[in-house]
């Protein structure tokens, strides 16, 4: 997951980011809620594909005839088809109308899952999944700022957070639903069901989600020059290392609690922690026009909370669904958080500094997968909780002493 480099200037300054009221003021606006959905089904595609392997891990693992860290690594080089090629894919084709790039992106989905799901070899499994992030990397860098452009100046926050909700949304049903499919009629029947859903998303793109032309030459981002811009710096920062944090647990929690001997209750797990993120996701969606620092503050708190209880009392099953319930009330709001801050900070180079959210983020998951891999094998699963909790605590302090640029006390938006 990551967020959209498409968003060619802060809220209010593109003109081309919102329809004109007709026949009144902005409050006769409203948002497009079916375009909306479907590019928030766009985004829970995009996530479920990235993340499905985590509650799917030990069958993928038995039928590939490799370990489980190795089967983790399907999440891993997912990320790194998209680090590798959101920024360049993003250039080559600016110039390209949405609606077709939007089109182009989903349909290498419905490929790579169909691939996924048929492979018996492990090399050709990677390579489908590598696909899957390459289109990833299409898909990210339109979606945030397709939804900004479908909605007045003053919804545009709320656009993204309803874009944004497919990710809570993969988590919470997805996942899970994921996992319990998989278990009982086997993983593939899981991918296979992607492919089916994707197909169906394509079509309801093509009806309902109006076409914006691509950006002009002159228009394009300008990476080092972002880089400068105070508050940027902070931002991606914040986003490299939180991200990284949940990765290491979130990409082998099917193992976290297989070795806590909770691996039947995986996906009932998954299930708390998605249902707290679609809580926290309204509470953004409703609270960041005004209260960005402090909800950035709260989210990195209650997962280094959730982190503790999981090192030092994940023997008591009842506080293991405790902390995935604080995991999830603390990450889901994470992502429109820091594209928001991200987009705030940049200013006129907003599009830059989001093309380089986007590679940082699918870094990050990268890292993770081979960071968890190699704590897997060396110093076991219940190291992943005691890594969270370190890496959360420069995050934290990043973002209490960003309080000028990066995440102010008021938005400059606000």
């Amino acid at each position: 997951m990551s967020t959209s480099p498409d968003t060619a200037a802060a809220p209010g300054t593109d003109s081309r980011a919102a329809p004109r009221a007709k026949g009144g003021g902005e409050e006769q606006q409203k948002l497009p809620l079916l375009a909306l959905l479907a590019l928030a089904t766009a985004v829970f595609i995009t996530s479920l594909t990235e993340t499905l392997p985590a509650g799917l891990l030990p069958a993928m693992s038995d039928d590939l005839h490799v370990s489980e860290s190795a089967t983790g690594q399907t999440v891993t080089i997912y990320a790194i088809g998209t680090a590798l090629t959101a920024i360049p894919l993003t250039a080559a084709t600016a110039g390209w109308r949405r609606k077709r790039l939007l089109l182009t992106a989903m349909a290498g989905f419905a490929v790579a899952n169909t691939i996924t799901a048929v492979s018996s070899a492990y090399g050709l499994t990677m390579v489908a999944r590598f696909v899957a992030g390459v289109a990833a990397g299409l898909a990210w860098a339109l979606l945030a700022g397709y939804a900004r452009r479908m909605a007045p100046v003053h919804l545009q926050g709320k656009a993204i957070a309803v874009a944004m909700a497919g990710i809570p949304v993969a988590l919470s049903l997805g996942v899970p639903a994921g996992t319990f499919l998989g278990t009982a009629l086997g993983w593939r029947v899981a991918f296979l069901s992607m492919t089916a859903l994707t197909v169906l998303l394509l079509l309801w793109i093509f009806v309902t989600v109006p076409d914006y032309p691509g950006q002009e030459r002159g228009e394009r981002p300008k990476m080092l020059r972002a880089l400068r811009v105070p508050g940027v710096s902070p931002v991606l920062f914040v986003t490299l290392v939180f991200v990284l944090a949940h990765t290491i647990l979130y990409a082998y929690i099917a193992t976290f609690l297989d070795d806590l001997g909770m691996g039947g209750n995986t996906d009932l797990v998954l299930l708390v922690f998605g249902a707290a993120s679609l809580v926290s996701i309204w509470i953004v969606g409703a609270q960041i026009h005004h209260r960005l620092r402090s909800l950035t503050i709260a989210s990195a708190l209650l997962v280094a909370v959730a982190a503790a209880l999981l090192a030092v009392l994940a023997d008591n099953t009842a506080l293991v669904y405790v902390a995935a319930a604080l995991w999830g009330l603390g990450w889901g709001g994470v992502p429109t958080l820091l594209q928001t801050a991200v987009g705030d900070a940049g200013g006129d180079s907003a599009d830059a500094a989001q093309a380089m959210l986007v590679t940082l983020w699918n870094v990050a998951m990268a890292g993770g997968g081979v960071i968890g891999g190699i704590l897997l094998d060396v110093a076991g699963s219940d190291s992943f909780p005691w890594t969270v909790l370190l890496l959360l605590l420069p995050v934290i302090a990043v973002v209490v002493f960003a309080r000028s640029h990066g995440f102010p006390a008021k938005r400059p938006a606000a």
